[in-house]
């Protein structure tokens, strides 16, 4: 590294640095200096997998990142294999397998891992919360709680992980698909009045955009719902609540009062949406009254899921460290009852326990440095999660309240 280094503006690695393999744990870059002053070339196959998840009630992941991993690794001598982007795994189970020339690619485990452990965390929060609010829409509205060149990543892998949309602009353009999002706290105290906002809005914004109210910066919810409902009439499509903990007390019933008022004055079209310290746990209790929600730092700063990468053979041979499985393994799912089983790759599985057919999860990615395996796009991995999503249960711990984020 050179002693001065060039000035950057912000801090982050680039897509050069990071293809290059500079961004890696130094003891890989030591090992492989004394590798190569050893003259060794053995070859090493490895796997990635989880060994537990990071909260107690999660019991299954959505894998993510692979788009991202396919291009890191692409290129490279190695030959890769990998479960489908947005498949649903549980721990024990290998996502990925990478093998080769171990010196030509050690240096890579580091961003290898950190472009998986995030993107699955994400992914798999944001899985949690839609399959708690079912057909309800699911909103990201994170990106603001992290740096700004990681809002692209963060709303891509929440929308492949079943969110309906993304709040960012760059974001939106990612995943092909229009940018959500109603009106700030600030125009409404800029113009001084709800109501008032809200007309502005109808009379500039494009008309195809929904017409969503704002209703807890100045005045009582309740008010303010009846206020915006009879202003704009059948041009509201939702109200929308943000309500702060100061004043929120207990939420479920401001928002069972806001639909009472607004359905006994004939506003049964207008919808409400509920924001501000949304998890799935919170969603669970507030189904019966909202209509979609906004979720922010729940899925932006999503716990990461610790993927590890561990040797498993070496030169062909079986060898893995401690407290490992060595050698290849395959990953068969059953297509009737959903079961997943790990094998060795050199016993290959006919039938379930079921009867049920089954297909093998980890497919070549990248052969001889050759990307081998067409990568679907972000709506297509939504589609598949949420296929996956009927066949799995949601378990959530009674205990935890929702984390707020105002």
């Amino acid at each position: 590294m050179p002693k001065n280094p060039p000035k950057r503006s912000f801090h982050l690695a680039t897509d050069a640095e990071i293809k290059a393999g500079e961004v890696h744990d130094v003891y890989f870059g030591r090992t492989v200096q004394i590798l190569r002053q050893r003259g060794d070339q053995k070859r090493a196959k490895a796997e990635i997998r989880l060994k537990s998840f990071p909260l107690g009630d999660w019991r299954w992941g959505i894998l993510a990142g692979i788009e991202e991993a396919a291009a890191l690794l692409e290129g490279l001598p190695v030959d890769v294999w990998a479960m489908d982007e947005g498949t649903v795994f549980g721990a024990h189970e290998p996502v990925l397998a990478i093998e080769g020339t171990y010196v030509e690619w050690a240096q890579f485990e580091t961003a290898l891992l950190g472009l998986l452990c995030q993107a699955s965390g994400i992914a798999t929060k944001a899985a949690r919360c839609k399959k708690a609010a079912g057909e309800r829409q699911v909103i990201s509205f994170g990106a603001r709680r992290m740096h700004p060149a990681l809002a692209p990543m963060i709303e891509r892998n929440a929308f492949v992980g079943g969110c309906d949309g993304v709040a960012v602009t760059k974001a939106a353009e990612l995943i092909d698909a229009d940018p959500m999002g109603t009106i700030p706290h600030a125009l409404v105290l800029i113009v001084g009045d709800t109501v008032e906002a809200l007309k502005a809005f109808h009379e500039v914004i494009d008309p195809k955009v929904r017409r969503v109210a704002l209703i807890d910066t100045l005045g009582d919810e309740k008010f303010e719902a009846i206020r915006v409902a009879e202003a704009l009439g059948r041009d509201l499509y939702a109200v929308r609540l943000d309500t702060p903990s100061s004043r929120r007390g207990d939420f479920y019933r401001i928002l069972e009062e806001v639909r009472w008022e607004l359905d006994y004055r004939g506003f049964e079209h207008v919808k409400i949406i509920a924001s501000g310290g949304i998890d799935e746990q919170e969603i669970l209790k507030l189904n019966p009254l909202v209509d979609a929600y906004g979720v922010g730092t729940a899925i932006a700063n999503a716990p990461v899921l610790s993927f590890a990468l561990d040797i498993m053979e070496i030169d062909g041979a079986p060898m893995a460290k401690r407290g490992k499985r060595s050698g290849s393994k395959q990953v068969y799912r059953c297509r009737a009852c959903f079961r997943s089983v790990v094998v060795p790759a050199h016993k290959p599985l006919g039938r379930c326990d079921c009867g049920g057919d089954v297909e093998a999860l980890l497919k070549p990615l990248v052969t001889k440095g050759r990307l081998v395996r067409s990568l679907l796009p972000p709506r297509a991995i939504r589609d598949y999660v949420l296929e996956q999503l009927r066949r799995v249960e949601l378990t959530v711990d009674p205990s935890l309240g929702p984390r707020r984020d105002y």
